[in-house]
């Protein structure tokens, strides 16, 4: 079906543009002492993006990204990219991992090796899955996308196709931000393809001053946070998903504007004083090459405009067996009662710690989480 092995390989010439764009960069002024309350601070920017331009090393990261299997395909005129990685063990479950924004398939890497050869990482091998791992289209080595219309319905249908041409029957599905959409839209989709579906975050499941419940402390926490993100993070979406084409221009000529755009975004939705206490720095600048190199920051900003009429207000009831995994640092804490009304919810965890990009914060419960959830489905 057109399945094509795929290596990253950018051109020398790119890398040292990025290099001489990172040292030409036109800083801004910022007001002493708000720290990061009007945004990225100029002097972290300015110290990251030296390690960036400096001391980072992409073919090191590229190298490792080719020990990977990967393959690209055409769907639906589009092309898709993916991981797809076997297990050593015969019964694996397959299971679908999709990321968000501003992730990329970086998010996964530490959490590929722990679910596909548990036996390897000292755990049941029983536990196995076969994992295939796509960039969304228009993300990464899937963009940029050419024509509108990939919203989530349009990516879950393709999804759906990228499984049948792997010889996936019946497979699971994974995914928070965006990729929690696209999974749950999978369910909707092809229930009876579809053995179970693990979230880390259900947009339907944030309670509302109108019906929360305010003596569980929990949903009073809840409103908290959908308050917080609504009325103080939630900038960067009303742009992305009203005017994606005028932020692009900015962030696709400035790998610094690139660079601040995404990093603050591992600020906002981890629990960390700087982003880097989060997660690993170069990893972190790994994802963000993944945006700069492949010149996708319009068509990933796009997503939001596609979902724009109907973000979050998805109210179709849900039959495939659900598990949703909730963190404290994340932007929004689900209410399992509300998550009731709409999913076939099996399984519930709260963990202990970790915030929106738990493949990068917290792998080891993540994987641990994914497990425990799929082991009663087997």
């Amino acid at each position: 079906m057109g399945i094509r092995p795929f290596r990253i390989a950018v051109p020398d010439t790119d890398l040292e543009d990025l290099r001489e764009r990172l040292a030409r960069t036109r800083w801004p002024d910022e007001l002493p002492g708000v720290g990061w309350d009007h945004g990225v601070p100029v002097a972290y920017l300015r110290k990251l993006a030296d390690h960036w331009r400096v001391d980072y090393n992409w073919r090191t990261q590229e190298t490792a990204l080719n020990q990977l299997p990967q393959f690209t395909t055409k769907i639906d005129s589009q092309t898709v990219h993916f991981l797809h990685v076997r297990s050593p063990e015969p019964d694996a479950v397959p299971l679908l991992l999709t990321h968000g924004w501003p992730g990329s398939i970086v998010e996964f890497l530490d959490v590929i090796g722990p679910l596909s050869d548990p036996r390897r990482h000292g755990a049941d091998p029983a536990a196995a899955f076969h994992l295939v791992v796509p960039s969304l289209p228009g993300f990464g080595f899937s963009g940029p996308t050419r024509e509108p219309g990939w919203g989530v319905a349009r990516i879950a249908g393709a999804w759906a196709e990228l499984m049948g041409r792997l010889g996936y029957e019946r497979y699971g599905a994974h995914g928070g931000d965006f990729g929690a959409q696209v999974a749950r839209e999978l369910g909707l989709l092809e229930p009876d393809r579809v053995i179970g579906i693990h979230l880390t975050e259900l947009l339907s499941a944030r309670p509302t001053p109108e019906n929360a419940d305010f003596s569980d402390d929990r949903e009073r926490r809840s409103v908290e946070a959908n308050y917080r993100y609504d009325f103080q993070l939630s900038g960067y979406m009303w742009l992305q998903s009203q005017r994606p084409q005028t932020l692009a221009l900015a962030l696709a000529d400035s790998p610094a504007g690139q660079l601040a755009w995404i990093v603050e975004k591992f600020k906002d939705w981890t629990d960390a004083e700087v982003p880097e206490d989060a997660v690993d720095r170069d990893t972190l600048l790994t994802n963000v090459m993944l945006y700069w190199l492949t010149g996708t920051a319009a068509s990933s900003a796009r997503i939001y405009r596609e979902g724009a009429e109907s973000f979050g207000q998805d109210e179709r009831v849900g039959t495939v067996p659900t598990g949703l995994a909730t963190l404290p640092a994340n932007i929004s804490l689900p209410i399992r009662r509300l998550a009731e009304q709409t999913e076939n919810i099996v399984y519930w965890s709260e963990l202990p710690r970790g915030g929106h990009f738990p493949a990068m914060e917290v792998p080891d419960l993540l994987v641990d989480d994914i497990r425990a959830f799929f082991g009663g489905l087997r």
